[in-house]
């Protein structure tokens, strides 16, 4: 027994039991952001937009294979529909959207964040995304135009693979902190949308809805966002 345990007796606690609650600090360094705002009074926007795509649908029925399964049902357009004055108002969300973003980031005022592609995506029943990411660009974004119950989730993932390596233990059956998720998802909801890093891996569910006909479609438009010199 040293003599500082013995001046302080077998009784008294050590330096670590005096240590109280807010003794410990953290600071939340290096966080994914996912942005999401909810588009207002969406309803006639969405039924334009509806017409225009199954129409875009009809001009070009073979579509673009990404990352969708087109022998699943899946529809995917071409990737310039910015440029099309039928998305204008689409655009114009998007644009307002970014600008807010630049102003939270502290981004420089003589760049803004500018549309370089934007396509539309029709998941029927079966339909999915394998999960993949977007080159080439900083940040991109969905917007839902129709979403039917269960029409599935989309799925971020964890980027730092070296929390997937070693799996931590959690107390079972309680809720666990933000900051420990390694997967997030979000339910699709007509008129939102999210602007997520281009890097960060996503996918999307099978749509599993019971509804009839085209109602049952999952209907989208992503985009992709660079930075550009204001004019």
């Amino acid at each position: 027994m040293t003599r500082d345990t013995q001046s302080r007796g077998a009784s008294e606690p050590g330096p670590a039991a005096r240590l109280s609650e807010n003794a410990l600090k953290v600071r939340p360094y290096f966080p994914t952001l996912i942005f999401s705002l909810e588009v207002p009074d969406s309803e006639m926007l969405n039924a334009d937009l509806i017409e225009a795509i199954y129409a875009e649908r009809e001009r070009d029925r073979r579509g673009v294979p990404k990352s969708n399964f087109p022998e699943l049902g899946s529809w995917h357009s071409h990737v310039n529909l910015h440029k099309d004055v039928t998305f204008s108002e689409l655009v114009q969300c998007v644009d307002e959207a970014s600008d807010m973003m630049c102003r939270e980031l502290g981004y420089h005022r003589s760049y803004r964040l500018s549309i370089g592609t934007m396509w539309s995506i029709i998941n029927p029943p079966g339909g999915v995304n394998r999960a993949h990411i977007h080159p080439g660009c900083i940040w991109s974004g969905v917007y839902y135009v129709q979403a039917p119950t269960n029409s599935g989730r989309i799925e971020f993932i964890d980027p730092r693979t070296q929390n997937l390596m070693s799996p931590v233990k959690y107390i079972p059956d309680t809720r666990r902190p933000r900051i420990c998720w390694t997967k997030v998802r979000y339910k699709p909801v007509a008129g939102r949308m999210l602007i997520f890093p281009s890097w960060l891996y996503h996918s999307v569910a099978p749509n599993r809805s019971r509804a009839r006909g085209k109602d049952a479609d999952r209907i989208i438009v992503s985009f992709n966002l660079s930075q550009k010199k204001r004019e």
